[in-house]
């Protein structure tokens, strides 16, 4: 950063702290900082934008996932992989998605331990109705980059984490 870029929130947060302590690298700490606040900007105005629509976010996410698999059903695992949530959590929001008609809950029939999640008629209808409206509120929020460094950041996103998550098939 030179004298003459503009500065962030985070450039103050890490002023400060490099005054107070004696530390050889702040990229990485600023870089931290800079990807929560984004993820809550981000957060905060998909929750808004559905919110309009009578969906969370959380909701749309989970019809996603199962819009995304085969026959639109996945485990209860392979959606608690898939979410990085708990079991208590996939339990409680598939619960919540039966209750609306949007999801359905069956035995695996080839293993009677597992539960199969499926992704209604009805969830599959509320779910087309709001996508749009997600795709552009994110066209939004991404708006301040060209294409070109969309397609940089997302290489460079990626390299991170395939670092934390490992290759994906």
């Amino acid at each position: 950063m030179t004298e003459s870029s503009p500065r962030d929130r985070v450039d103050g947060m890490i002023d400060v702290i490099s005054s107070a302590h004696d530390l050889p690298d702040l990229e990485s700490k600023a870089l931290v900082y800079r990807l929560r606040r984004v993820a809550h900007h981000m957060e905060i105005e998909l929750k808004r934008e559905l919110a309009q629509h009578g969906i969370e976010l959380w909701e749309l996410e989970l019809l996603a996932c199962l819009r995304r698999a085969p026959h639109h059903r996945l485990s209860a695992k392979d959606l608690l992989e898939q979410m990085q949530l708990t079991t208590g959590a996939v339990t409680n929001r598939v619960s919540r998605l039966e209750t609306k008609g949007w999801v359905s809950r069956e035995l695996d029939p080839t293993d009677r331990r597992s539960v199969l999640v499926t992704l209604t008629e009805s969830g599959l209808d509320r779910a087309l109705q709001v996508f749009a409206t997600k795709t552009e509120a994110e066209r939004t929020l991404l708006s301040a980059f060209t294409p070109e460094q969309q397609r940089e950041l997302n290489g460079t996103l990626r390299t991170l984490l395939i670092s934390l998550e490992g290759r994906h098939a």
